[in-house]
């Protein structure tokens, strides 16, 4: 949930991230800002390798999209933590088809 401060001009509340990667968020006829996508929907992880496919997805996202080259290269990831503990290498999916991480 985005809240501006007393008196602060929306657009200032936004978090720093949206800011720079143009954000695509909507504001409604009320002045709040839509930040969901329309096509969102509940999905519960049923395993392990659920999870796995799903946090690939999300780390391969910016590059799907345009706003990065390659996943590392996406300054608000939570690959460099997994790359960080040793969980993927730091060249992780470069190189990779993105095919490989539908939806």
């Amino acid at each position: 949930m985005i809240i501006p401060g007393a008196g602060a001009p929306s657009r200032q509340a936004l978090p720093e991230p949206c800011e720079r990667a143009a954000c695509p968020c909507a504001v409604t006829g009320e002045g709040e800002y839509d930040v969901w996508q329309r096509r969102f929907w509940e999905h519960l992880i049923r395993d392990g390798t659920d999870f796995t496919r799903h946090v690939d997805y999300i780390h391969f996202n910016p590059v799907k999209h345009g706003l990065a080259q390659r996943p590392v290269d996406w300054p608000w990831s939570s690959l460099h933590r997994y790359i960080r503990q040793g969980i993927v290498p730091p060249n992780w999916a470069v190189g990779v088809d993105e095919g490989q991480f539908g939806e």
